[in-house]
């Protein structure tokens, strides 16, 4: 019956967090946890002596990032399935993991004792969990991407808006690009009908939020 155990692995940058999980686990009796470890790059190289069928990996960690780390660990053990945990479930970090990682699952650590045994059931039986709020946020990152492919600003049109967000007016925008005012302004009707904005408080709310005007940074 104990070779038929789930072996567990858990890295965190925090051992009062892997304590916690492991608190949650005991008394579970299909459940084992065969490591845990500070380290990202620790448990990497412990995992060569270890049968590990599940990994739990938090994401921020400092020495070596969750999507570094299950990167690596699906290319050195591909058997062992990964179960990220975060309190963050921000859609473009969680879009990584499963497309870089190829993941198995992402909770947050707000998550309930029974989601957690929940998720972990799940995967090691070879489905795949993710909490509600990461499926929330991860579909309002690829409503973003597919409107950030639908609009299709041109890099002129970019460095436009970067000068509209320092609120340069038409005249010291066509000085700085070397372009005419009239050119400027035929951009700006551009810019306006292609992000569906119309004013320049919206044009830059859109700019932040699509990461326009941090790219350009």
């Amino acid at each position: 019956m104990v070779s038929n155990r789930i072996k567990i692995a858990i890295v965190d940058d925090h051992q009062i967090v892997i304590d916690g999980i492991v608190a949650l686990l005991n008394g579970h009796q299909e459940l084992e946890v065969v490591a845990m470890d500070t380290s990202a790059q620790n448990m990497l190289l412990r995992m060569a002596d270890l049968k590990v069928d599940l990994l739990l990996t938090d994401i921020m960690m400092p020495e070596m990032n969750g999507h570094d780390f299950a990167t690596a660990v699906r290319k050195k053990y591909p058997e062992t399935k990964i179960l990220a945990l975060s309190m963050s479930g921000q859609g473009e970090l969680v879009d990584g993991m499963i497309n870089q990682a190829d993941i198995n699952g992402y909770v947050l650590k707000n998550i309930s004792k029974q989601e957690l045994l929940n998720a972990i059931q799940k995967i090691a039986s070879g489905g795949i969990y993710f909490s509600e709020e990461v499926l929330n946020e991860l579909a309002a990152f690829s409503q973003t991407r597919k409107e950030e492919e639908k609009v299709q600003l041109t890099v002129r049109e970019k460095e436009i808006i970067q000068l509209m967000e320092k609120e340069y007016s038409n005249k010291q925008i066509a000085d700085e690009l070397f372009i005419s005012e009239r050119t400027v302004e035929t951009h700006r009707k551009n810019i306006f009908r292609k992000t569906s904005t119309n004013s320049v408080l919206g044009l830059i709310k859109y700019a932040y939020q699509h990461k326009i005007i941090q790219g350009l940074n």
